[in-house]
């Protein structure tokens, strides 16, 4: 059994500032209301989720679809973490008036992960070792057949589809084009990693704009160095931005790049 529930929101009010802590809470409240609370289910296997539609969301139009993937810290079963960060790149006013589109923000159960990996946590930065030849982790495979049913929609502008995730979600959007290169225009990999041997599937085709922190200290930023490399290797031009300033948080500085959107709903299959 599978569901997609749309959920429109039409108005929200956000009351006046009363100082940071008012201000804090009036933004999370601005995430939680107009994002809509989703849930996909497959057999016994079920994928939380929020999504934003945009202003005057109309069915009879197209609009671009982006997916953005969490980092580890906001796994869970809440269907709220997973907003912590990036949520207010798309709930930006003047974003939403010049980048219309679904955005769609799925959250990984605490005993998951979007990538199929081992991570050894005993070394600084962690160790990772990818395994694309097995079969995806449930909830990969749950985004990914989600993602096949919104494209199925006549409202969603399948030339325009974007993934884009941070940590956890980097690695995820490096494995999810992998696995569906025909799906995405571009991606995002935000202080992520993985498989080099896998950019082949992607590299002249996808478009990627790779961030990373020189000095992360969770994720090695050679991960991400590697990828692009193997990227170039295989006759892709990767964008690469390493941030010499930031440690693991590298997508605060890139949620604030002022051409961030503009590049990405540029592309196109």
């Amino acid at each position: 059994m599978k569901n997609v529930f749309l959920t429109l929101v039409f108005s929200l009010t956000i009351f006046g500032l009363g100082g940071a802590n008012a201000q804090q809470k009036t933004l999370n409240e601005a995430s939680i209301d107009l994002f809509s609370n989703e849930k996909h289910i497959v057999n016994q296997d079920t994928l939380l989720y929020r999504m934003l539609l945009p202003k005057d969301f109309d069915a009879s139009k197209t609009y671009p679809l982006v997916l953005m993937l969490h980092g580890a810290g906001e796994r869970g079963d809440d269907n709220k973490k997973q907003l912590t960060h990036g949520s207010r790149l798309f709930l930006n006013e003047k974003n939403r008036d010049s980048f219309p589109a679904i955005v769609i923000f799925p959250q990984c159960p605490q005993n998951d992960y979007w990538s199929k990996l081992e991570a050894d946590r005993s070394t600084k930065p962690i160790t990772f070792n990818y395994k694309y030849k097995e079969a995806p982790t449930t909830a990969m495979t749950l985004v990914m057949d989600l993602m096949d049913e919104m494209l199925a929609q006549p409202y969603v502008k399948t030339e325009q589809v974007y993934a884009m995730g941070l940590s956890m979600g980097g690695m995820g959007t490096f494995e999810i084009i992998y696995r569906k290169p025909e799906m995405f225009a571009a991606a995002m990999p935000i202080c992520g990693g993985g498989n080099p041997e896998s950019v082949t599937a992607y590299a002249t085709t996808i478009p990627l704009w790779i961030f990373h922190g020189a000095k992360d200290d969770v994720v090695d930023p050679k991960l991400s160095l590697g990828m692009a490399s193997a990227i170039l290797s295989a006759g892709g031009f990767p964008k690469l931005t390493l941030y010499d300033f930031a440690n693991h948080n590298s997508w605060d500085p890139a949620f604030a790049e002022p051409e961030l959107l503009t590049w990405l709903f540029s592309k196109s299959k």
